[in-house]
């Protein structure tokens, strides 16, 4: 099977405060995308990387992911992440119409291991029509009202935190992003509402997305150095 991985990276990164795309801020001197597109690569498991980038950035991502050895096809992204993977998923189904298995991929959880991307994959095509890589929840929730009063306290043994790539057979994402409506952070949740099962996969602690300053932190700290595995 053909696999095509989509990687929206158009957000603009306020919270990280670096004025620039999230995608492109550096850790240790390269772009978050530079270490998750090689990260995706090294997986062997995938054919193709789309990338969904600012419309203004086309030019200067395709350049810098070709100055650092790393095959993929940019397109100009949307106003929201929604939007950004529809077209993504567009141009790969015209580009590439023997893609089988679409992976989504954040460009912000640049250091997930390769192993990771090749348990999702490896998952769909063995007949999942959607897969996602998760981990046990350690704190303890709650939810709370308007009021941010507590009204009761979920079993944590029965929630996951959920990252990425997500992995799906083509035509469930492509039938899931026909029928998308409001913006979502979470193409799962897409496939969810047309009652497809979604079968969840153990993830990895490196799979973290690197949203706020104290995560980019850490990503210099220990992630970049170790690289992915």
């Amino acid at each position: 099977m053909s696999t095509v991985v989509l990687v929206p990276a158009a957000g603009r990164g306020e919270r990280l405060g670096h004025g620039m795309p999230k995608a492109l801020v550096p850790v240790r001197g390269v772009a978050l995308l530079v270490h998750a597109v090689r990260g995706l690569l090294n997986a062997g498991r995938v054919r193709h990387v789309v990338v969904a980038a600012p419309p203004a950035e086309v030019g200067a991502t395709e350049a810098l992911l070709r100055e650092h050895g790393l095959r993929a096809e940019v397109v100009p992204g949307g106003a929201d992440r929604t939007e950004s993977v529809r077209l993504a998923l567009r141009h790969a189904l015209a580009v590439h119409p023997d893609v089988r298995v679409v992976l989504v991929h954040d460009a912000a959880r640049a250091f997930t291991p390769p192993a990771v991307v090749d348990a999702v994959v490896a998952a769909v095509e063995a007949g999942a029509p959607a897969v996602i890589p998760v981990l046990p929840m350690a704190d303890t929730v709650k939810r709370v009202d308007i009021d941010e009063v507590v009204q009761d306290t979920p079993d944590r043994a029965a929630l996951r935190v959920v990252q990425t790539p997500q992995g799906f057979a083509v035509d469930t994402l492509s039938r899931a992003y026909a029928l998308a409506g409001d913006s979502a952070t979470d193409d799962a949740g897409l496939v969810e509402k047309l009652g497809v099962p979604v079968l969840a996969i153990p993830g990895h602690p490196y799979a973290m997305k690197i949203t706020t300053p104290f995560d980019l932190a850490i990503a210099e700290a220990v992630l970049a150095g170790e690289g992915p595995r």
